[in-house]
């Protein structure tokens, strides 16, 4: 988890920063990728690049550790000698598992989107954490308790079809591979089933996403419908899929080195309990 954390900071850096880009910019025009790339290593340098990291770390060590955890186990309860679960059943685990994750995880998701999202605001407007556990303690101190789970609602949902559309589509996605190709189960079919899985979750979460990180980094409370409403009215539909290519380059590589980590673990831990790979 810390590795593909690591590895995706900064396409996670960029997607914050042009999905919230409603905000007035300090840099005059919108930017694309490039062009925010660029202002970014030349105003912060490369550690700029990396800003937030301690609460990407402590938003994986929370959110996913749940989701994951939650759906090995009911995959495990629900599965037999004879029977796997359906594709279905399979969305349902994910989605239950994604749900919970998304409330254990809001706080640190809270810290992550407006950590990356600083360098878009004047030098007034930012926040200045020093890391995540200073953001947390500077929350709970200056916003109540209630801080905590600003967003958790849309941030839930999205973490609903983001684990659905991720962990249930991989699997999926696998099964296939293996039923109608070559492959075997091994690198080259998680490596494919991941990268398609990214795909997949990337788009499903697009809107989500957008809607997520401009309720967090604003400065005042707004209700999803006026929000949705706003940005409708200013953008169109292209606010759907604004920062999708920061998102997949961020996502794509997450998933991959996710699945195919976990897929390593899961086969060491079989062979060392002496189960049946």
């Amino acid at each position: 988890m810390a590795l593909s954390t690591t590895l995706s900071g900064l396409a996670d850096r960029l997607a914050a920063s042009l999905q919230a880009s409603h905000i007035r910019w300090i840099w005059g025009p919108r930017r694309n990728m490039l062009q925010m790339f660029t202002h970014i290593l030349q105003t912060n340098g490369i550690r700029g690049c990396y800003h937030g990291i301690s609460a990407s770390l402590l938003r994986q060590l929370s959110y996913s550790t749940t989701r994951f955890g939650v759906y090995e186990e009911l995959k495990e309860v629900f599965t037999t000698a004879k029977t796997s679960p359906s594709f279905p059943a399979l969305v349902a685990m994910a989605s239950t598992s994604g749900f919970a994750g998304g409330i254990v995880g809001n706080p640190a998701d809270i810290l992550n989107v407006r950590m990356q999202h600083d360098a878009a605001l004047s030098a007034a407007e930012r926040r200045n954490y020093k890391h995540a556990i200073d953001g947390l303690v500077r929350m709970v101190r200056e916003e109540g308790w209630k801080s905590l789970m600003k967003g958790v609602w849309p941030n839930s949902m999205r973490a609903v079809l983001m684990t659905a559309s991720q962990l249930a589509s991989y699997d999926e996605f696998k099964l296939l591979l293996l039923a109608h190709t070559p492959l075997q189960d091994g690198l080259a079919t998680h490596f494919t089933a991941s990268f398609m899985a990214g795909f997949v979750a990337t788009t499903i979460c697009s809107p989500v996403d957008v809607i997520k990180t401009r309720i967090m980094s604003a400065k005042t409370s707004e209700s999803v419908p006026s929000l949705l409403s706003s940005i409708y009215k200013q953008e169109g539909l292209g606010w759907m899929f604004r920062g999708w290519v920061p998102s997949f380059i961020r996502l794509g590589p997450h998933t991959i080195v996710t699945f195919m980590f976990l897929e390593q673990h899961k086969k060491l831990y079989r062979r060392m309990k002496g189960y049946e790979a």
